[in-house]
């Protein structure tokens, strides 16, 4: 007897199980690469927020909900107006994605008497961010573009970053000590730009927003000119930043974060100069807003304008903090220089002998 050849109800039932199976796998399928698709969108559009308004930078991302976005439409439009306005003023948002070489261990500044407060001589750790302070008329601005002149003069690049002064009124300080100013600048060696306070707090503003006002945001505060990698950066000044987040310390201390962790991450060695409010005020922590800063620091130079009794004024410097170097504790007699720029004497320690007054040994 012939058997047929076919497939028994129960194979045909099996079957067609299979190819339901099948049919719900692969609809499985698309709907995932459909949702993948639009969180690699979601991911694009919400890109860091200086990614998007310099063109490149983080994308460490909060990926939001549609209705999130629709939310999000003004900021984004004050993202792109910011951008418009940033473009306008010839500024370009450059990232260093790689830590860049160390390179030296110590930078020497090149101020007379200075480096020798130092252990050896040393000078600064190479990539550190290091707090100028000091009272108006004190010096800082001066001992910052000092500090430039002699790097320039030793072949490596310094940018100052203004947030008050203008190219041009730099330039002129400097050559009022005879310093080489425009030729550092016509050889490449020096860059002096001018910003907006209150533009790094709209930004900042405008990027909280985004990210729903969430602390742990990814962003790079900095942005430098695209054809210069500095070598050492003055920031002159953290006050001025500071103003411009009058009332939203939270923002600022979020920024000041931001700043230093960038710096560090692309080892640039920088000052930062910030103005107190006491200038005769000696041998003591000063208490400002930001505070944080003075923790964030790698270290802190602190510049006096000491009054005597006889009504003479003169400067005095301290190395108060610094970290990766052993260093003399004193506070020493700066003299400013006119026609030749600044000069420390290292040996020539104020000392105090009264309530107000002080000397020098």
């Amino acid at each position: 007897m012939i058997k047929k050849e076919g497939i028994s109800k129960k194979g045909k039932s099996l079957k067609k199980r299979t190819n339901l199976k099948s049919r719900k796998s692969n609809k499985k399928e698309k709907i995932l690469k459909k949702n993948k698709k639009a969180n690699l969108k979601n991911v694009k559009e919400n890109r860091g927020f200086f990614g998007r308004l310099f063109g490149g930078g983080s994308k460490k991302v909060i990926v939001k909900s549609g209705k999130e976005k629709e939310k999000d439409n003004k900021t984004t439009k004050t993202i792109e107006k910011l951008r418009k306005e940033f473009s306008k003023k010839g500024l370009k948002y450059k990232d260093l994605n790689s830590k860049k070489k160390s390179g030296d261990t110590f930078i020497k500044t090149g101020i007379k008497g200075f480096d020798a407060l130092f252990e050896k001589d040393m000078g600064l750790p190479n990539g550190k961010a290091v707090l100028v302070e000091g009272g108006p008329g004190s010096g800082k601005t001066l001992f910052c573009l000092a500090t430039l002149n002699e790097l320039c003069k030793q072949g490596k690049k310094g940018l100052y970053m203004s947030f008050e002064e203008s190219e041009e009124q730099l330039i002129a300080h400097m050559e009022e000590f005879n310093w080489k100013a425009r030729e550092f600048v016509k050889k490449g060696l020096l860059r002096i730009s001018r910003f907006d306070a209150i533009d790094i707090s709209r930004s900042i503003e405008a990027l909280l927003s985004a990210a729903k006002k969430e602390l742990l945001i990814d962003v790079e505060p900095m942005f430098f000119p695209s054809d210069f990698e500095p070598d050492f950066v003055v920031i002159d000044s953290l006050t001025s930043i500071s103003s411009a987040f009058s009332g939203e310390d939270s923002r600022f201390r979020i920024y000041m974060e931001q700043l230093f962790r960038y710096l560090e991450k692309n080892n640039i060695t920088n000052f930062l100069i910030r103005e107190v409010s006491s200038p005769s005020h000696v041998g003591t922590t000063f208490k400002e807003q930001g505070e944080a800063v003075s923790f964030l620091s790698d270290g802190i130079i602190v510049i006096y304008n000491v009054i005597y009794d006889s009504g003479e004024r003169t400067a005095a410097i301290e190395i108060l903090k610094m970290r990766g170097v052993s260093f003399k504790k004193r506070i020493v007699e700066m003299k400013i220089i006119n026609g030749k720029g600044v000069e420390v004497n290292p040996n020539k320690i104020l000392k105090k002998t009264g309530k107000n007054n002080f000397s020098l040994t």
